[in-house]
Parts: C-alpha cells; sequence; structure tokens
C-alpha cells in the first residue's frame, strides 16, 4: 500500500506502537474501547504504556449495541477534560469513528489500533456517525497511524470477520456506479483510484475461502484490503471509490433502526453484512440493465417525464420525517433540474448505451456475489438479517435520497425499471 500513514498489520502491532510512540515524543494517551474491545486488546495497550510510565486515561463505553452517534463523541469529550492526548481507538469502525470525531473536535491526533477487520473506514479522513437520528459522513481527519494486531483481528468474531469480507464485496457495485456517474453526469473520476479499489477488492476474493477459515494469511489479505479501499477513500477526498447504491440501502436499514422502525427483539445489524446484502440486491439491478438492448433503452427513456418537484418532496417527507429538510436540500439540484436538463440526460443515457452496458458487465451476478458472501460466513439475503419484505421495499425505493449520488437506482428510475 502507498499510505501517507505509518500502518502495520503483523504480530508486532503492540511493539511498533510502542517504537513509533517513542520516535515521535508521545507519553499521553487517552485510550477509547467498549466493553469487548477492551479486554480484546485494550487492556494489553494499556499496560504496555503504563509500564513505561506514560500517562494513559482510559474510556469504556458501557453498553451493548454502542451507536457512534452526539452522545458518544460527547462522552469521550467528557473524560478527555479539555487536556492534550493522544487518542487511541482501539475497536472496530464504531469506536473508531468516535474516537476520530472527538479528536478532531479537540484538535488532537490518533491512533487506530483495529481490534476486527470489519469496516473499510480506519484509514478514512471521514468519521459515519448518527446526528440527530440521520446517518451522515462528517468531515474529520485520518489518523497518525495505524496498528493491528494480527492475532486479535483472527480472533474476533466470524460475524465482524464477513461483515468486512461484505463490505468489500460491495466494491463490485459502488465502482461501477462511481463509473456510471463519470459517464453520465460528467462526476469526477479517477481511474488509478479505481483501479487501486478493484485490485484491492480482487485480492479479498481470491483469499475468500482463507477469510472464511480465519486463516492468518486470510485475515491479514482482508485487513489489507480494508485499508487500502480508506486509502483510496482518503486520496479521492470522498467515499465514491468505496460506497454506491450498497451502502446506501445499507445506510437506509440502519437509519430504520435507529428511528424505533426495526423490531425491538432485533439486534443492530452490522454495517458491513448490510452492504453485502444490499450488493447482492445492486447486482440484480444490474442485471435489470443489462437485459435491455440499446432500443429497449431508447424506447424507455423516451417515455419517462421529470417527477413533479412537489411530488418529490412530499414522498421524502412521508418517508423521513425529521432528518427531510436535509435530505430535500442536499436534493435541491436534482428538485429543480428544468425539464431541457432532463431530456438532455435521457438523450445521454441512450446515446451511450454501449458504455453503461460495459459497466454493468462488470458487476458480477446476484448469485455470484452471494455465494462469495457464503464462502466467507456472511449472510445473503435480507430475511438472515432480520428484513422484512416491506423494508426491502421500502429501501430500494428510498434510499436513493439518501445521498446526491447517481447509482444504478438513478439509472433504472430514468429508464422506468423502477
Amino acid at each position: 500500500m502507498n499510505a501517507c500513514i505509518p500502518i502495520h498489520c503483523g504480530h508486532e502491532a503492540i511493539a511498533r506502537l510502542i517504537r513509533y510512540c517513542q520516535s515521535h515524543q508521545l507519553d499521553r494517551f487517552l485510550l477509547v474501547g467498549d466493553r469487548n474491545t477492551y479486554p480484546a486488546l485494550g487492556r494489553r495497550v494499556e499496560t504496555e504504556l503504563k509500564e513505561r510510565g506514560w500517562d494513559v486515561r482510559t474510556v469504556v463505553l458501557s453498553g451493548a449495541e454502542v451507536v457512534a452517534d452526539e452522545r458518544r463523541v460527547f462522552e469521550v469529550l467528557y473524560h478527555a477534560g479539555g487536556e492534550e492526548w493522544v487518542y487511541l481507538a482501539v475497536g472496530s469502525g464504531t469506536v473508531t469513528d468516535v474516537t476520530r470525531y472527538a479528536s478532531y473536535c479537540a484538535r488532537n491526533g490518533f491512533v487506530s489500533l483495529p481490534t476486527a477487520p470489519s469496516v473499510d473506514a480506519y484509514a478514512s479522513g471521514g468519521a459515519a456517525l448518527v446526528m440527530g437520528g440521520f446517518k451522515l459522513t462528517v468531515p474529520s481527519h485520518a489518523p497518525m497511524a495505524i496498528f493491528a494486531d494480527l492475532q486479535t483481528l483472527c480472533d474476533a468474531p466470524r460475524d465482524l470477520i464477513a461483515a468486512g469480507f461484505g463490505d468489500m464485496v460491495g466494491k463490485y457495485t459502488a465502482l461501477a456506479d462511481w463509473k456510471l456517474a463519470a459517464l453520465l453526469v460528467d462526476e469526477p473520476y479517477d481511474v488509478d483510484i479505481a483501479r487501486r479499489a478493484r485490485r484491492a477488492l480482487s485480492d479479498c476474493v481470491a483469499h475468500v475461502e482463507e477469510i472464511g477459515r480465519a486463516s492468518a494469511v486470510g485475515i491479514a489479505t482482508l485487513m489489507t484490503g480494508l485499508l487500502e479501499s480508506g486509502l483510496c477513500m482518503m486520496k479521492a477526498g470522498n467515499s465514491r471509490p468505496a460506497s454506491g447504491a450498497e451502502h446506501l440501502l445499507s445506510h437506509f436499514w440502519e437509519m430504520r433502526f435507529l428511528q424505533g422502525v426495526a423490531h425491538e427483539d432485533r439486534p443492530a445489524m452490522l454495517h458491513g453484512a448490510k452492504v453485502g446484502v444490499g450488493a447482492v440486491l445492486a447486482a440484480e439491478r444490474y442485471e435489470a440493465v443489462r437485459g435491455l438492448t440499446q432500443e429497449d433503452a431508447a424506447a424507455r427513456v423516451a417515455h419517462v417525464s421529470l417527477p413533479a418537484q412537489e411530488d418529490e418532496v412530499a414522498r421524502i417527507r412521508a418517508v423521513y420525517g425529521a432528518a427531510a429538510d436535509r435530505i430535500i436540500a442536499d436534493h435541491r439540484p436534482f428538485l429543480e433540474m428544468l425539464e431541457r436538463d432532463f431530456d438532455a440526460l435521457r438523450r445521454r443515457i441512450a446515446g451511450r448505451w454501449e458504455g453503461v452496458q460495459e459497466i454493468a458487465a462488470s458487476v458480477p451476478s446476484a448469485r455470484r456475489i452471494a455465494d462469495l458472501l457464503r464462502q466467507a460466513g456472511g449472510p445473503t439475503t435480507p430475511r438472515e438479517i432480520g428484513l422484512t419484505g416491506d423494508e426491502v421495499e421500502q429501501a430500494l425505493e428510498f434510499s436513493r435520497y439518501l445521498r446526491n449520488r447517481f447509482t444504478v437506482n438513478t439509472v433504472g428510475r430514468l429508464l422506468g425499471l423502477w
């Protein structure tokens, strides 16, 4: 990996952390973990640091389900007491994002010590937070360094490992969506970044059996791929290389869960598990696009009309409630699109259909993606993660409102496929 920050994934992670701190004269630490990650790795890190006479203050986030929200960020800042620390994020995605944003608010740096190969955001510069019940990525900062202890990663719960693979498999549809946006709406696209992200994905797919067995080789490959994906996002300056329609589906389900729509007896779904299932559904939509000839596409776009702005606003308010104003503001360019601009977009889709088909062909079949997820030990269907048919249909129809982002769902809507 061509990283601009020190990264180590291996059996000497804590020793590397100690040497890094010594070389940078760091001796005051705010260690953040939760009730699972602190015993898994945090206690060892705390002991090693204290044995050198360094000042360590530890924050263990309580509760069975820790959510990366305003309350948790404030909790960490409260324990920081306004003092200067090097924040240590000892955990997976949630702990990392809480620590990342808290350290950013405090204008202190942080070091990431992942405890599971479960997400690709360890190296990212943005923090995925829930603000007012709305899931969004807020500007933050990347870690000063990343030290991943390989044995801790191999010992992580298998559902977390499978979730990490699900996050990686989602790159199939995310990268295709990014290229679609470049082709049809001239969104900036970086060939080198896309190539890096696809190479990381291919490496993980090639080692799916080892990942499913949680072997050292498999887990090292998965963690390397996740870190590379995060670096691609950091280089791109946004999440486009790693997030498309499949992530919008995941975010929609998570928001509904947080809003209390989910069943009370259903546990929170892991991000990567939702992304993997979302990738299967997004791949099905790419299959539908592949099934159309250029003549089919031209005929379909000719009969699709520009949605009435008041109807779109009403739909957004009905589904998203208190979060609707934020979404309406984000979608203002589409809501206020002129008829001539809409016609130009329809003509571009029909005129560039060969390119659309080439992109669609880069996405494996839904069956193939499901097979890969199954080999890694992850869920493949909405039912396996506790979703009802209505929840799936709602996500397929309304998740596109969550980001002003061009995806296969946008193309399908302009074609009248859904």
